[in-house]
């Protein structure tokens, strides 16, 4: 098959996988906005969503996506440290034009699938899957829709800050080059688009991660206040 037989097909992929995690992403950066916002509309999103058939449904899809965009990362890279050989080892000063975040995509990968286990174990394990395995604990189950509860619980603690920040900057990182880089292999190859996706891929990856940030920061401080 063609998606999986060639190097092109591969990438792209990569590049639709990557581009339907990016809008979930949006999606989930609207989301925390709320918790800025309103703290009884941000539990209300979460109490909408919980685990109702179209969330589980949700989830599955983004689960595959992302794991069918991990495995083309790894197969990718695998192929493509094989076709240069021994090569990859004679040059030691990068061309100018090749960003830093291109040459680490799989370490900044790595970063980001970590950090996205810490935040599953933090949120997602304490709200959708009790209700998902009909938990009947009601201590547990009474805190499984209060998502603002979570998110002061889980910043009170200054090394969550600190881990939090530090998979932030790993996701701008492999944001700036992977959304960029996935319109190219999509065909907007040209250098009057390629200079514009790279300055949109930039401004997106900043306001999402900054947005992100702000929930991290702001949760902190007021725990401290």
């Amino acid at each position: 098959m063609w998606l999986s037989n060639s190097s092109v097909g591969r990438k792209v992929v990569m590049s639709v996988t990557g581009i339907a995690l990016v809008l979930f992403l949006t999606f989930h950066m609207a989301m925390n906005l709320v918790a800025l916002i309103s703290a009884k509309g941000y539990n209300m999103v979460c109490e909408f969503l919980g685990a109702n058939w179209y969330a589980v449904a949700g989830t599955l899809a983004l689960a595959a996506l992302f794991i069918i965009h991990i495995i083309y990362a790894f197969w990718l890279t695998i192929q493509n440290r094989k076709a240069r050989g021994s090569e990859r080892y004679a040059v030691t000063d990068r061309r100018k034009e090749v960003e830093w975040a291109s040459q680490n995509m799989l370490v900044l990968g790595i970063i980001v699938i970590v950090g996205l286990g810490l935040h599953l174990v933090n949120f997602w394990s304490k709200m959708m899957l009790p209700e998902l395995m009909g938990c009947e604990d009601v201590s547990v189950m009474m805190y499984a829709a209060d998502g603002i509860y979570h998110i002061q619980n889980t910043f009170k603690n200054p090394v969550y800050v600190v881990l939090y920040l530090v998979w932030l900057a790993a996701l701008w990182f492999h944001l700036t080059h992977g959304f960029w880089s996935s319109m190219q292999t999509l065909g907007w190859n040209n250098k009057t688009w390629l200079k514009r996706w790279q300055c949109i891929s930039n401004i997106y990856s900043t306001i999402v991660v900054l947005c992100f940030a702000a929930v991290v920061v702001v949760f902190y401080i007021k725990s401290l206040i």
